[in-house]
């Protein structure tokens, strides 16, 4: 019992980490049907932001939770003026264009960014600096620290606030014409464009804050450190239903729990054949799964089909 509440823990952190990139995805696609494959290198650069920020203020005195907060917010910036340049410069013009050159174009740029990453930061791992006080905590045998904590909290209240964002206010009525038919909401007064550049930078944050809270559990980062949680991010997002919000959220959270507990049980159920480090079959053998038996995903498609 310790260990299912303990991988029951992991994947709850796993997973809310990987509803915040879903999200991105989602948002994404639901408004102009684009699946934007450079958004995991969005969360890379954010967690390499903020590393760079931390260590280089690590020696002024600051306390660990303010800096760990400045670097956040750093990294949310240089992130949402990232995807907004990406989505003005290599998005933009292929707009009207054949469905297969932006999707190549996307997946160009994640190798971009990759290589920029690389050439900036340095191919080796860094660790990232422990800020918060890494002392567990006991809960029902197992065991949680307070970036677990924090990570479940902020998950949690980010979620609501971007439903908020979405159903109460102008931004959020605008992002929901546009998705319905940009055309009409065009002479309704909208403007596409702008609201298609604030989805991107709305998403690019949340993947900064993935991307930090990536760092902040896990203690290191790397250029290439965002290509396996944007993969399973956007298996997420296909899980729940992409182009619905409440979908990934359902999504990330529930592939989180599988890959955990696929972890926590993969030796006893294969006789010690296969390992931990196998974890992430389960990601993918959900998405051939859902593709092949439900490909419009748990929560169904709320996208409207545009002319």
């Amino acid at each position: 019992m310790d260990i299912f509440i303990q991988q029951l823990i992991n994947g709850l952190v796993l997973g809310s980490m990987y509803a915040l990139v879903a999200l991105g995805y989602t948002m994404v696609y639901g408004i102009i049907n684009l699946i934007n494959f450079a958004h995991g290198e969005v969360l890379m650069v954010g967690a390499l932001v903020s590393w760079t920020v931390v260590t280089s203020l690590e020696g002024s005195g600051i306390p660990g939770w303010a800096l760990l907060s400045l670097s956040l917010v750093i990294a949310m910036a240089v992130c949402m003026l990232l995807n907004m340049a990406i989505e003005k410069l290599a998005y933009r013009p292929l707009r009207n264009a054949p469905r297969l050159a932006p999707l190549i174009t996307a997946m160009g740029m994640s190798l971009l960014l990759q290589t920029l990453a690389m050439i900036i930061w340095k191919p080796d791992y860094k660790p990232y600096p422990i800020l918060l006080n890494d002392e567990p905590y006991e809960f029902m045998g197992a065991t949680i620290n307070l970036v677990q904590i924090l990570i479940l909290v902020v998950t949690a209240v980010t979620l609501a606030g971007l439903m908020a964002l979405i159903h109460g206010t102008k931004l959020g009525r605008a992002m929901r014409a546009t998705a319905e038919n940009p055309r009409v909401a065009q002479l309704m007064g909208v403007r596409p464009d702008r609201v298609i550049s604030a989805t991107f930078a709305i998403g690019a944050a949340l993947a900064a804050l993935a991307g930090v809270m990536w760092a902040a559990n896990y203690g290191s980062v790397q250029h290439t450190m965002g290509f396996l949680p944007g993969l399973k991010a956007f298996t997420a997002a296909v899980f729940g239903g992409i182009g619905n919000l409440g979908g990934a959220m359902v999504g990330g959270v529930l592939l989180g729990i599988i890959e955990s507990m696929g972890a926590g049980y993969i030796g006893d159920f294969t006789g010690g054949v296969l390992g931990s480090n196998y974890q992430d079959i389960f990601a993918f053998t959900v998405l051939i799964l859902v593709l092949t038996l439900r490909p419009q995903g748990l929560l169904g498609e709320r996208v409207a089909d545009r002319p």
